[in-house]
Order: structure tokens, then C-alpha cells, then sequence
């Protein structure tokens, strides 16, 4: 089932009217004035010193963001924070002096190209607040945008991007978690944004606003959080983290994410190499630098993106990426599932070592490293996944998870361009439902919902051209109805169409056989499938269910591809899905 290309206008208009001249502005709109600076508008004060709550009240009875818990997470005035592959800075203010907007109508100052409009923002009324805006083109034109902000109290910890230990209030300082989110919202492509006009929405209030760029890199590889775990404790130690790569460059940056973090991580150094065995490099490590320096602190809820560095990345190829953590690090952001064996070292700065000889331990997991782009390339395919796709009980360090197999086909044929794939999956992922609550350290690693990390795991990975959605399994094995998914589908399709991605659903797997999947579970499966086929609200259906199931019992895997467990495909039927792909599609 093909529906073809999407036109990028359709599928904005879901949060952006059409384009118009600068003249042809609604007659109701409220008279333009001339755009100033988002400092210069601050009318709100939301931090405070500890010892003087009174001096802020962000919500209008009193209560304020403590200045030392922002201290401690690294959200210092001044300081750039990057989010969701946004540079966002966070004001450059003292506790009591004003900090925020709250979002009137106000003409903003900004500029720059992109592919969204990044806010930092949060809500001071109980619930979410939304409200629309206008993005003027340097060209005249205009676009209006859908802004939400979740409330800092009472808003969801999963997609958050930050939270904070206490609320101070004129009566003391209160033991409750203080939310802030970086929310992002599609742009026209290939314009240059002039200003900005804020909603107007009372409650909403916006620290920061800047373009997210876009361009001129290509992810290679990537890995989602899928919790905050208890780690080591490491102290001074080098982690040494294989990965695989899809396609190939002569640059490379790399990222690491502090998400869920509640403090922030040093890394002192880092390099990468091509690994030749093990732990041991091909050559020399060679060194990054992240804005000049040879380390970086990575705040709660950042991240950190390298500096380009030339680097001949080789396609369909393991790389080892070292890094020293010079402190002491007990808890992580990690990515649980990694079926690849990596190292840690005993102490000391290992990352230039060539040989293996410093690491004596091995990791399972991912911790901190989420993603490796390299220069130029036609852009990216995400897997959005559970543990079908993030590999589970496929052979361990042969990169044979089916979005391998999926860029290993691409790098053989010359009929659409050479994408990254870049794989999502998270084993025990759901698609309406938290598994890791999304804050502190938890031993679930199963994820936040594909809904609630659909902004930092699809939207904001590099070069993002096609979504590829194959989830549902664990919803349904869990209890979850047939609508409940597919609302959670729809709604993924609609929010990935806003932003000019085609959006591929797969249909779910059948499990028959296991203990979990009884006849009522069978019968939501079903009726979530027959959704997918016939919905036409994606780009493409690959019907993964009709690929592996057995002809003789649709209800289970054939033997062949089943890995033992009947719910997850061995090495052979992960082969079979990847290879079913139409590439036309992507």
C-alpha cells in the first residue's frame, strides 16, 4: 500500500496555516510592532534565592524556581543549553530579576534557517496551556504555529526537559518536582524566519526561543534512552562504546545525552577510532573537542554535540567511541538493549589507547552516547520500535537487528538514495504508555512512550527524511484495546506529517504461542493491523505480520524465523523483514 510523497503544505497546515504575504495579515490581527530582543520583553520573575522566595512569584501566588537547584542541575544564567538538537540559552538573569515572557502577542527579534522553532517554556495554570503564534519569512511571508506548554507542577515528567527538586514559596521551600520543557514546532522550509509573534494564552510562559538548524549532516547511528539507571559507581573511567554505522563520511560529530538526568555528567575527553577487534583500534583514537575545549559538562537534560572533526567515517563498519568520565557517575542515562558488547576501563583517561589492554570490563548498555552523524549524505530513516527492532534475541555483536539488515540492503543498490538508518527501538517500548515513569533513577527500562518521545527520538534526530512505526505488540500484551493504539498511531502519523516526515507503519508481529498473547489479545492485534492497512493515513503500510506469519497458523511465527520465544524473530526473520521493505517507499 503506497500513497505516495505528502506535500510538505498539506501536512503543516496541521499546525501552520499557509503561507501568506505580509500583506494579506488578518484583519484582526493586533497592530505589528517592532520586534525586539525576547530579554528586552521579560515581564515575569520565576527564579529565586533560596533564601529570598519573596523576590519571585511565577505563577501568580507567590511560588518560584529555586536558584540553587537550578545551580545544581547546570541550568546557570547565561548558560547555552542544547535540547533536542536546539541551542537554547537560558537567561542570562539573577534570581529576582525578571526571566520570562508571558506569552501576550509580543513580536520577537529572532532569526536564522531551520527546520523548527524551538521554545523553552512552561505553564503556570494547573493544566496545558496552547495558543498560536506567527513566523514572519525574511521574505514577507508568514506562517502561524500551535504553541503548548505543560504546567511546571502538574505537567508529565516524560517529556520533560528538565525537572527540578523543590518549589520555594514565601512560606518555605516545598519538596515537590518543578518542570520545564523545550517544545518545538515545525517551520516553512527553505525560508528565513524575520521574528517571531508569541501567542497570546495566559499561563504560558517563554525563557527562551531560537531556529533550530538543519542541514548539511546526515545520522548514521543512533540509540534512544531507555531509562536512568544505577551505574558502577564509575570513577575515573573510560568508557569505551562500540557502534555500528550505516552510511559513510569524511566528517563526524557525535552526541551525548543527559536525559532524565537530574545533575550534570563531565565527560573530560573523547575520540573515536575504527575498531579493528574488541577494544582495540585501528590506528590511533583520534581526539574531539566540543566548542574548542577537549571536555564538557553536560547539564540534567542536555546534551552535548561534538565539534565536526575530519574523520573518515566507513559505512556498514564498528567504530569505538571513548570517553572519561573524571568524576564519580551512579547513576546514567543509558540505552538497556545494546546486544553488542562494549568496554570500561580501570581508572585513568584511556580514550587515545589503540590497544585493549586498559579494558578489563565489559558493558551491555549504551550509557550517554545517543547518536553519530556524518557530512552531507541524502538524510535519515528512523525505526521507531520496541525490541523487535531494537534487536532482541538476535545474535549478539552481528549487527543483524532488521534496521541493519535494512542499511546493508541500501548501501547495495544505487534505485533511491543511500539513507542512515537510524534505530529507535526500545525493547519493552509501548506506544500510549510510560514504562520508565520518565524521572529518577528506575530499574524499568522500557522507555517512555513512543507519543511521549516521539519529539526527541523521531523529530529531532539528524536528518530525519522517514518514520518507520512498529510498535503495539506490548500494548496489546499488556491490557491495551485496539482503539487505544491505534489513537496513539494516528496520533504519531499526524504530529510526523506536520513536520514534512513520511511515516511508514509496519503491522504487529504475530505471538501466538506466547503466554501473553491469549485469544482476546490475538483478537486486538488483529484489529489493529486491519487498521493499518486500510487507515491511508501513512505513506506506505509494510505488512511485516503477512511476511513471517505461518500460513498454516496466522496466529504464530513460522518456525523458521521464530526465535524460540514467539514473539521475537531470529536472525532469519529479521532478515525477512528488512528484506521485504519496498525502498521505493522510503
Amino acid at each position: 500500500m503506497h500513497r505516495g510523497v505528502r506535500g510538505f503544505p498539506l501536512a503543516l497546515a496541521l499546525f501552520t496555516t499557509a503561507l501568506v504575504p505580509a500583506s494579506a495579515a488578518r484583519a484582526t490581527d493586533p497592530p505589528r510592532s517592532a520586534p525586539l530582543p525576547l530579554e528586552r520583553l521579560f515581564d515575569n520573575t520565576a527564579v529565586s534565592d533560596d533564601a529570598r522566595p519573596a523576590e519571585a512569584d511565577f505563577d501568580g501566588s507567590g511560588a518560584s524556581l529555586s536558584a540553587r537547584d537550578l545551580t545544581a542541575a547546570g541550568w546557570t544564567p547565561g548558560r547555552t543549553l542544547t535540547v533536542q538538537r536546539a541551542q537554547l540559552t537560558w537567561p542570562p538573569r539573577q534570581p529576582g530579576e525578571p526571566d520570562n515572557v508571558r506569552a501576550a502577542g509580543q513580536e520577537v527579534r529572532v532569526g536564522g534557517h531551520g527546520d523548527s522553532l524551538a521554545f523553552l517554556v512552561a505553564g503556570t495554570h494547573g493544566t496545558e496551556v496552547s495558543g498560536s503564534g506567527t513566523v514572519t519569512y525574511a521574505d514577507g511571508t508568514h506562517s502561524s504555529y500551535l504553541l503548548s506548554a505543560s504546567d511546571w507542577r502538574t505537567g508529565p515528567l516524560a517529556t520533560k526537559a528538565v525537572a527540578l527538586p523543590h518549589i520555594n514559596t514565601p512560606g518555605g521551600r516545598l519538596a515537590e518536582k518543578a518542570r520545564l520543557y523545550v517544545v518545538t514546532v515545525p517551520l516553512a522550509p527553505g525560508r528565513e524566519v524575520a521574528s517571531v509573534r508569541l501567542p497570546r494564552a495566559d499561563g504560558l510562559h517563554v525563557f527562551a526561543l531560537s531556529v533550530r538548524g538543519a542541514g548539511g549532516w546526515t545520522g548514521t547511528w543512533a540509540a534512544a534512552t531507555s531509562g536512568y539507571a544505577a551505574v558502577g559507581p564509575w570513577t575515573d573511567r573510560t568508557l569505551r562504546l562500540v557502534v555500528h554505522t550505516s552510511m559513510g563520511g569524511p566528517r563526524v560529530r557525535l552526541r551525548f545525552d543527559n536525559t532524565f538526568g537530574s545533575a550534570p555528567v563531565r565527560i573530560g575527553r573523547a575520540t573515536v577510532a575504527v575498531r579493528a577487534a574488541g577494544a582495540a583500534a585501528r590506528g590511533v583514537p583520534v581526539r574531539l573537542s566540543f566548542r574548542g575545549a577537549a571536555g564538557i559538562d553536560v547539564p540534567a537534560g542536555a546534551q552535548a554535540v561534538s565539534d565536526p572533526l575530519g574523520f573518515k567515517v566507513p559505512a556498514n563498519a564498528d567504530l569505538l567511541v571513548s570517553f572519561h568520565l573524571p568524576g564519580t557517575v551512579r547513576a546514567a542515562p543509558v540505552h538497556r538493549l545494546a546486544v553488542q558488547r562494549s568496554y570500561l576501563s580501570g581508572p585513568g583517561d584511556h580514550t587515545a589507547d589503540g590497544s585493549a589492554a586498559a579494558y578489563t570490563s565489559t558493558l551491555t548498555t549504551w550509557p550517554l552516547l545517543t547518536g553519530v552523524d556524518v557530512s552531507g549524505g541524502p538524510g535519515s530513516v528512523v525505526a521507531l520500535g520496541d525490541s523487535i527492532t531494537d534487536g532482541d534475541r538476535s545474535t549478539a555483536g552481528a549487527n543483524r537487528r532488521w534496521p541493519d539488515v535494512l542499511a546493508a540492503r541500501l548501501l547495495r543498490q544505487t534505485a533511491v538514495p543511500r539513507y542512515g538508518v537510524l534505530n529507535q527501538g526500545i525493547s519493552g517500548n509501548r506506544v500510549v504508555t510510560d514504562r520508565y515513569p520518565g524521572d529518577g533513577v528506575s530499574t524499568d527500562a522500557g522507555g517512555v512512550s513512543a507519543l511521549h518521545r516521539l519529539d526527541r527520538d523521531v523529530f529531532a534526530q539528524t536528518s530525519a527524511r522517514t518514520a518507520v512505526v512498529f510498535e503495539g505488540v506490548n500494548d496489546v500484551r499488556s491490557g491495551a484495546t485496539a482503539e487505544q493504539v491505534v489513537a496513539g498511531l494516528r496520533k504519531i502519523a499526524d504530529r510526523a506529517h506536520a513536520r514534512g516526515l513520511r511515516v511508514l507503519a509496519a503491522t504487529i508481529l504475530p505471538c501466538g504461542g506466547d503466554s501473553r498473547c491469549t485469544a482476546s489479545v490475538e483478537a486486538e492485534r488483529a484489529a489493529v493491523n486491519a487498521w493499518i492497512r486500510r487507515s491511508g493515513i501513512f505513506d506506505g503500510v509494510l505488512d511485516f505480520d503477512i511476511v513471517l506469519r505461518d500460513p498454516g497458523r496466522p496466529t504464530r511465527m513460522r518456525a523458521a524465523y521464530d526465535s524460540g520465544d514467539h514473539l521475537h524473530p531470529g536472525d532469519a526473520g529479521l532478515a525477512a523483514l528488512a528484506d521485504s521493505v519496498d525502498l521505493d517507499l522510503l
